[in-house]
């Protein structure tokens, strides 16, 4: 069994400090092979971490759509269309998308009226299938930017690894 001790992160340096939360992810996610209990320990490390988020989760892929999976913050959105929003928008053409304000996001999915950025990760299994995708929103425009897309890909990357 894996323990783990919250620890302040230093994102004063953002590289830096993606770097100590993939380690201590990492640590957090070894030996342990269940989608939902990995995920569920993933968000939860994530949403503790990070300053100014309000959402942090993921959604996986059932039946043609995006379904709500573990999550902390406020109840969310339960289904997605791929297309739709940012959630559904990453997932259809799996790439990253980060939004500096989602009030100018064409089809935004408000499930938070304070979210006001967003970035989503799509998760790629090494096979080519699209498992679902990462979330995170923060009540701040502009919260997220390539240095935090970059350090989340790496996270995202460390919880797909966690699977095999």
């Amino acid at each position: 069994m894996t323990t783990y001790t919250s620890v302040p992160y230093d994102f004063r340096d953002k590289p830096a400090g993606y770097a100590q939360l993939a380690q201590a992810l990492s640590g957090l996610l070894a030996g342990e092979l269940d989608l939902i209990a990995n995920a569920a320990n993933t968000a939860a490390l994530v949403y503790d971490a990070l300053d100014e988020v309000n959402w942090v989760g993921f959604y996986f892929m059932q039946g043609g759509e995006l379904v709500v999976g573990p999550f902390q913050g406020k109840p969310a959105c339960v289904r997605i269309p791929l297309g739709k929003g940012v959630c559904g928008g990453a997932a259809s053409r799996r790439e990253t998308l980060l939004v500096r304000d989602v009030n100018e996001f064409p089809g935004h999915i408000a499930c938070d009226a304070a979210s006001r950025s967003e970035v989503v990760i799509p998760l790629i299994r090494n096979d080519g299938t699209l498992l679902g995708v990462l979330d995170l929103d923060s009540p701040r425009p502009a919260r997220f930017d390539e240095q935090d897309r970059k350090g989340l890909e790496t996270l995202a990357r460390i919880f797909l690894a966690s699977l095999d």
